[in-house]
């Protein structure tokens, strides 16, 4: 509950400020711009460092945890910032379709590229949405007064001789200085870093709101370049400034809104968070009605003071409050006002605790710019948004009339504070407490957009899950949650980005609505194969042909002994399985179905059973893939690149933590054949000749696994061996207490994707999943995510907690209606797919006619 005593001076002085020759900032000419360079911006008065800071998810951080963020926030304020001028500044870009379109030629490598690339650039420019941007000004070094600064710039514009130039050895100076700031600030909860110059570029254009080409790529701008950035004109009105075209006409309506005051007393985490929430502020469109966000910008300028100076500072306070009091109480009434005293008790606890801990004082300058490309009505429609928003907090935010243009100014890159009467002398913790780092951040820095977050900052969310191994980091996504909501069909989406970097994609489709998946890689133009396993594929999922051959024998034992009944189990079968097993490890070309001619040409009556038993069962769709003699070029699967759906008809799941012994035969052998096909698919990632290519492994259902004792054992291996193969995994599962007691499969988790879960035990083994704190508001929000208001299922949201640790919500997204059909699982939109399929079939043996559509392709 940081202090936050409020020294702002009225408006009316600097008027009067003016009248008298006083308030001489306001009337400075602005600087003007030398050079831009990374990190780097230098003006013809002064030189400043430029950062980026990086933003940090607040909104499902522990309370306790955010608390130490701040702490650490404001102690780097008074230990890296003391005696710096600064200027913070946070700015929102909207996230440009055509952008995206560039980028995705980048990141894409296979299948119809051009249509993913329009189809995410048309829905980002319909989704309109804002990109935050926050950055951090600190001035190094003065270079000229203002004053020699204009008369030398009047003095070269009346020659002829004026440049915008800046000697090497100086900018070489400065970086340096940069560069100790960027030591400084790397470390906080800001991550600070260099800004790149071509964003300080496009900061200091986008201010005149003319619509520009992206800046060119150059290392520094000047000269020409550096005035072209700068063009502008600006039209200053009482409570507002209209922004010009070089054509005259209107390019925006801006509006500076002064905080006069605060309340004593900020709550934080809370409401009161008053820049990270810029974001929420909304407000109803004069003309359409619909609610808008408004996404405001705000300014700070600020300095910190050292600690010897704000101890003499306080000290002063409270010395002049105490002899107030003294004085009060030598006169014949006796008595002292009540703000006296509390300013004098006040100062004495602030002196204290300043003397304790690493808390320092600062004053600061915030402002906010509301603006608007459509009216001036539209822009104070906004304006009331962001007054009324801000009077539910208890803080104070005007329109600062007749002063538009100092105020503007003064928010510029590059320009200095100009209205001094408008500040605070406060606590760091005061400036902390805004959070203006906070809000919601997830998903990797680059690669495909997944989809949107839906936390206090918009924005999108991107997701590689083939990153993993060339960051030297784990591979493994988890997919978690309740049926029904979303998480299979997220899997698909991810799948499909994969596809279209050029991986080796293979899902393995145990629960049979999958099919999508395929619809869905055609669509987007992908090698897209559908492979139905049974007698035509047979030992495919043969373990003996998958696994190192130490390591295959124990492993075929587990698979048989789940297939074959309890009495055989009890009869002590193991022994002779494992006898036989040991037996053709040693063979040339070991193979389960030498095991099941060894087992049967026995002498012993229970081996010769089992094996006989283990022959019949060859020969069904269920044990052909498992137990079947290898037929060259029987087999489908193939090691090329694209999309690869196998599934296995028939295939029936038993329930999880059903024991063996209560499984029916159909379910013993779906779950050995289930097992045998992720073994395949790893043993085929690994593949020399699909080495130098990404590749995914998806698993639905991984719940059946963990639900027996011997399944848990060999997801356990599976994830183990996995990383060493270079394969990024993907599976996803109704039941997060399960995984719990698997570290080979929790320590390769990377990114984890929580839908919603209903039932105590599961909310509490997802929260650790998620690494939150196990508790009621955990549990509230695993409980809701999947819920509107109402109460109403939302399909595809989750909370998701990316390989840097950061948890958000998000909703997974699809580029177009079509392709979200495509990809639905839910019944009904397949039944409709099935008719479409059907009528075109009927269309197809009829003749041929116009157009194309799509259809399954299936390789058996």
């Amino acid at each position: 509950m940081p202090a936050t005593t409020s020294q702002a001076a009225r408006k009316g002085a600097s008027r009067f400020g003016r009248m008298l020759g006083l308030g001489a900032e306001r009337l400075m000419r602005e600087p003007q711009l030398q050079a831009i360079a990374d990190g780097l911006v230098v003006t013809d008065t002064a030189a400043e460092a430029w950062l980026t800071l990086t933003a940090s998810n607040t909104d499902l951080m522990p309370e306790e945890r955010q608390d130490a963020e701040q702490d650490a926030a404001a102690l780097a304020l008074a230990k890296s910032l003391a005696g710096y001028d600064c200027h913070l500044k946070i700015v929102w870009a909207r996230l440009d379709g055509d952008l995206y379109r560039e980028e995705a030629g980048r990141i894409f490598t296979a299948g119809d590229v051009d249509l993913v690339a329009d189809l995410w650039a048309d829905c980002l420019n319909d989704l309109d949405l804002p990109q935050r941007h926050i950055l951090l000004g600190v001035k190094l070094a003065e270079r000229d007064s203002a004053t020699a600064a204009a008369v030398k710039n009047s003095l070269a514009d009346t020659l002829g001789v004026s440049s915008t130039g800046l000697p090497a050895a100086e900018l070489t100076h400065l970086h340096g200085l940069a560069r100790r700031i960027e030591r400084r600030l790397e470390a906080t909860p800001w991550r600070a870093r260099l800004a790149p110059v071509e964003l300080l570029a496009w900061a200091v254009s986008r201010e005149s709101h003319r619509p520009q080409p992206a800046p060119p790529r150059l290392p520094t701008f000047t000269g020409a370049s550096l005035v072209r950035l700068t063009q502008s004109k600006a039209v200053p009105h009482a409570d507002h400034l209209e922004l010009l075209h070089a054509d005259a006409t209107t390019a925006a309506w801006t509006a500076v809104l002064a905080m006069p005051t605060f309340p004593e007393e900020l709550a934080t985490p809370g409401e009161q968070e008053w820049l990270r929430c810029l974001s929420e502020i909304s407000y109803n469109h004069p003309a359409t009605g619909e609610e808008t966000l408004v996404c405001p910008e705000a300014s700070v300028r600020f300095t910190v003071w050292p600690k010897a100076r704000a101890l003499k500072e306080v000290d002063k306070v409270r010395t002049r409050a105490k002899e107030q009091r003294r004085s009060a109480g030598e006169t014949s009434a006796g008595e002292t006002f009540a703000e006296t005293e509390e300013t004098e008790a006040t100062m004495e606890q602030l002196r204290m605790q300043m003397a304790r801990s690493g808390t320092t004082l600062l004053e600061d300058h915030p402002r906010l710019v509301v603006s608007s490309h459509e009216s001036v009505e539209d822009l104070r429609a906004r304006c009331d948004a962001v007054v009324a928003h801000y009077a539910g907090l208890s803080i104070d935010v005007v329109v600062a009339t007749e002063e538009q243009r100092e105020l503007w100014l003064e928010t510029l890159i590059g320009d200095h504070l100009r209205v001094l009467d408008l500040g605070h002398v406060r606590e760091t913790d005061a400036l902390t407490a805004s959070v203006f780092w906070g809000g919601s951040e997830a998903g990797d820095d680059e690669g495909p957009i997944a989809g949107l977050l839906t936390g206090t900052t918009p924005g999108v969310c991107r997701i590689d899950i083939t990153a993993g191994s060339a960051r030297g980091d784990a591979t493994t996504t988890a997919f978690v949650g309740r049926s029904g909501r979303g998480k299979t069909t997220a899997m698909m989406r991810a799948i499909l980005d994969a596809g279209l970097k050029g991986a080796f994609a293979l899902m393995l489709g145990f629960k049979g609505d999958e099919g999508g998946l395929v619809l869905a890689g055609q669509y987007l133009g992908l090698s897209s194969h559908h492979v139905t396993c049974g007698i035509d594929t047979p030992a495919v999922a043969d373990l003996f042909r998958l696994l190192p051959r130490g390591d295959a024998a124990l492993q075929v034992v587990s698979q048989l002994l789940i297939i074959l009944p309890e009495r055989m189990r009890d009869a002590g079968v193991e022994t002779h399985l494992l006898r036989a097993c040991n037996a053709i490890s040693e063979h040339a070309d070991p193979a389960s179905w030498r095991v099941v001619e060894h087992l049967a040409d026995s002498d012993d009556p229970l081996a010769r059973e089992a094996g006989q038993a283990l022959a019949e069962l060859a020969r069904t769709p269920l044990g052909a893939p498992l137990l079947a003699r290898p037929r060259p070029g029987a087999s489908p699967l193939r090691p090329e690149p694209g999309l690869w759906l196998v599934q296995v008809p028939g295939l029936t799941m038993p329930q999880a933590g059903t024991v063996p012994r209560d499984m029916t035969m159909n379910e013993r052998v779906s779950l050995a054949v289930m097992r045998g096909l992720i073994a395949y698919a790893l043993n085929t990632s690994a593949r020399p000749d699909l080495r130098n290519l990404p590749k995914v492994i998806a698993v639905p259902e991984v719940h059946v696994l963990t639900g027996t004792d011997d399944g848990r054992r060999f997801l356990d291996y599976i994830a183990r061996t996995g990383r060493a193969l270079d394969t990024s995994l993907a599976f996803d599962t109704q039941d997060p207490k399960s995984l719990l007691g698997l570290d080979g499969v929790l320590e390769a988790i990377t990114t984890v994707f929580a839908f919603e879960q209903s039932t105590r035990t599961q909310q509490d083994a997802m929260a650790e999943l998620l690494r939150l704190p196990v508790g009621e508001s955990t549990r509230a929000i695993i409980h809701d995510v999947g819920k509107t208001p109402k109460g109403e299922i939302r399909h595809g949201h989750c909370v998701v907690r990316d390989r840097r640790d950061r948890v958000a919500t998000m909703q997974w997204y699809a580029p177009s209606a079509e392709l979200l059909n495509l990809l639905s699982t839910n019944p009904k939109d397949q039944a409709d797919r099935s008719e479409i399929g059907l009528e075109k079939q009927e269309l197809n043996e009829s003749g041929p006619q116009d157009g194309t559509g799509l259809a399954a392709s299936e390789d058996t």
